[in-house]
């Protein structure tokens, strides 16, 4: 009897542990709101540029400027509902929002996605723009992969996932805009809804 007891009490330990490193109140919701978010601003970006004179996209064309914004804008409401919906979540479980582990997964998912936004933003001011899409998915991969080990370990699954997608559009660049919206739309949905039926139904 007191060798259960003993064992139970280690894997409480080992809970309250894992709980006190990790940030655990992601919201599911948020990323399939984000990943519907994304397959708006891709069909409003397709139909803009389809109906357009060209065709496609040229940098300094207006059409570009547009869809970069419509990718700020995307960016932008999955940032906001990101961080409504998991903070009412936090509550909820009476968890902090902002500790140390918050800040931890913070760092470690910005630091790759900002040296890749960077990098992306310079290759385009060089006017080469055939691998975007693809080091976008590559880079926003590595960042979830990077703050996942101070999140639910499930994150690093859709990290793997969008790296895969990057390098299979880095061969194939002229589908580029096909891999963003599996990437970044249908994946976040799939993933979304798994992490939703896994953690937060309940």
């Amino acid at each position: 009897m007191e060798s259960k007891d003993y064992l139970k009490d280690i894997s409480e330990i080992k809970d309250l542990m894992n709980k006190s490193s990790r940030f655990i109140s992601l919201s599911g919701l948020s990323g399939i709101l984000a990943g519907i978010y994304a397959l708006i601003g891709a069909t409003i970006a397709y139909w803009l540029v389809t109906t357009s004179v060209r065709g496609y996209l040229i940098l300094d064309g207006t059409i570009f400027r547009i869809c970069f914004a419509i990718l700020l804008g995307v960016a932008f409401l999955s940032i906001v509902t990101g961080i409504y919906l998991t903070t009412k979540k936090a509550k909820k479980n009476n968890e902090k929002i902002w500790d140390s582990s918050s800040k931890r997964l913070l760092f470690n998912f910005l630091v790759p996605l900002i040296t890749g936004g960077i990098y992306i933003l310079i290759i385009l001011n060089q006017e080469r723009y055939g691998h975007t899409a693809a080091l976008m998915l590559i880079f926003y991969g590595l960042a979830l992969v990077s703050a996942s080990k101070y999140s639910i370990g499930d994150i690093k699954y859709l990290g793997f996932t969008e790296i895969i997608l990057g390098l299979i559009c880095a061969l194939i660049p002229s589908y580029g805009f096909w891999f963003w919206v599996l990437g970044f739309g249908v994946m976040h949905i799939v993933y979304g809804t798994w992490m939703y039926f896994k953690y937060d139904k309940n």
